[in-house]
Parts: structure tokens; sequence; C-alpha cells
């Protein structure tokens, strides 16, 4: 479903730096497993100089966040602290000659576990930095600063690239409205800074010709049919159940149904969509439309 780099996949088959380090005096950890993704990052730092001299990690992921998790540690080795700090999620992607919109989440949790470790180090509660009760992703547990932060860093401007970045709004969309503010509240503040050293916005969907409604529910039809054979080489199905303006509710079947992956089946799905209709829509359960009837 996603092109990866070369490099992604060395980085994949072949992770370097992988494993516990021993004499740890750094230690990152950040995502969950119940969420899909993990990163346990561990660095040795030298006290007298705050280089970083040596740096391992541990990842229960995809292969997109075993191959980010391997280039951030090869990426910050010999760094000080300040000059690690200051690797973005954006550098962590470039070293791999790039990721997909939907897997830069990975480089997102890479750069967390980096602040988290440093932390760590300095004897400093990272988590203080998480606002305490501002969280707006309960499916994924993403708080409103990393969502914040992750807009201002990247210049992102629509909720399904927050998804990307973030994976808040990828499972239930119940908070695809708190993050909707947050973009507005960010686009009101940069409207009113300085122009100097502003990120490039990312491009925006293409817009797609005027489809009628029948030519659009073809149009949804069709991309579920062609996604529907990578489904059902693992014993899954899916199947449109109802399309109500922007929400389509669907069923997924056989091996897919109560599939711990089922979000991300989901959000990826709903990508395709979102690019054969160059509008956004959301992809729902069809319990959700049970729950609203």
């Amino acid at each position: 479903m996603w092109d990866y780099s070369e490099k992604v996949r060395e980085h994949f088959f072949n992770p370097r730096n992988v494993g516990a380090l021993e004499d740890a005096n750094g230690i990152g950890e950040v995502g969950s497993i119940q969420c899909g993704d993990a990163l346990r990052l561990m660095i040795k730092v030298d006290p007298a100089t705050e280089t970083i001299l040596d740096a391992r990690f541990q990842t229960f992921g995809c292969g997109s966040a075993i191959a980010s998790s391997s280039a951030l540690t090869e990426i910050i080795k010999g760094m000080t602290l300040d000059e690690a700090l200051k690797v973005s999620n954006q550098d962590i992607a470039d070293y791999l000659d790039g990721l997909p919109p939907e897997k830069m989440h990975c480089s997102v949790m890479g750069r967390e576990a980096l602040q988290a470790a440093v932390a760590n180090y300095r004897g400093e509660d990272w988590r203080e930095d998480h606002e305490e009760g501002a969280l707006v992703c309960k499916c994924f547990a993403v708080d409103a600063k990393l969502i914040e932060e992750t807009i201002r860093a990247n210049g992102l401007t629509s909720v399904e690239q927050v998804t990307h970045y973030t994976k808040a709004g990828g499972g239930c969309t119940a908070c695809h409205e708190g993050i909707e503010e947050i973009l507005v509240k960010v686009a009101k503040e940069t409207c009113t800074a300085p122009t100097a050293d502003k990120k490039p916005t990312p491009p925006a969907i293409p817009p797609a010709p005027t489809l009628t409604s029948f030519q659009r529910m073809r149009k949804i039809e069709e991309t579920i049919a062609s996604i529907r054979p990578m489904l059902q080489r693992d014993h899954g199905d899916i199947e449109i159940v109802e399309i109500d303006g922007k929400n389509i509710y669907v069923n997924l079947k056989g091996a897919c149904a109560g599939c711990m992956m089922e979000a991300a089946t989901l959000n990826g799905i709903q990508t395709r969509l979102v690019e054969a209709l160059g509008e956004f829509v959301r992809l729902l359960p069809a319990s959700q439309l049970k729950r609203a009837a």
C-alpha cells in the first residue's frame, strides 16, 4: 500500500543499534504497545562534555517505526545533547530518503523519545511538558501539546495530515473537531507572526473534478474494490454498509474483524479514499452507525 525508499527497507531489514544498552544514563520511553507503536531509546552520555557516546533502541511497531528508530540512533551518536535536541522529525525522515505521509508519525515518535531520554539524563520530568488534562485523541493517547508542536514544526494544514504525523484522529475520529480547533488556533497565530524561517506548507490534496452523487458512490465502490484483494490475501475482507455525506460506514470481516491493527487498516483505506475522491472523508466501523441511529 505504501512506497518505501531503499534506505527505509535497509534500516528495517538490518537495523542499527538495536537492543539494550546496559550502561545507559538516559532513557526515553514513548508510545504504547496497545496503540500499536512503542519506542524505548537509550543513550550513554559523557558527563564532562554532554556528548552522546552510544545510542540504542527497542521498538514495537511497523517497519517505518523500526527504520526511524534505527536512523535516529545513527544521527545522534557523537552529538552533544543540545545538538541532538535540534534534530527534527523531518531530519529523521530525510535521513531515510523520505517516509510515506501515512508513516510520518514514526519519525515524530523518534523525536519524542529523544526529548524524553535527554530529560531523563538531566533529571527533568519530560511529561511535565505535556499539559495535564489536555488529551485530545483517546484512541492513541495524543495530547494537544504534541499536536500543536507537530503542526508548527511541519506546517500542517489539515486533519488528515495531523493523523499522518501523530496518529491522532486515526481511530474513532471523535477528536477531529478538537484537532480542527488546534489547526485554526495555530493558523491564526501564524498569520500574526513574523514570516521569517517559516516551514513550507505541505501540498494540499489536489482538487478533483466535481462528481455527481452517483459518480462519487461508484468511485468509493471502485476504491474499496481495489483494496479488497489485499485484505483477502490475509483472510480478511471489507464491505460498505452506508454512505452518509463525509462518513462512510464499513464492516471489516474475517481476520480483519477485531484485529489489533483494525484502526490502522481503516486509516490506510481512508487515505486511499481521500486521494481518490479529492475530498476529506471519514471511514468508520458500521457499529458507529448503529449507535448514531
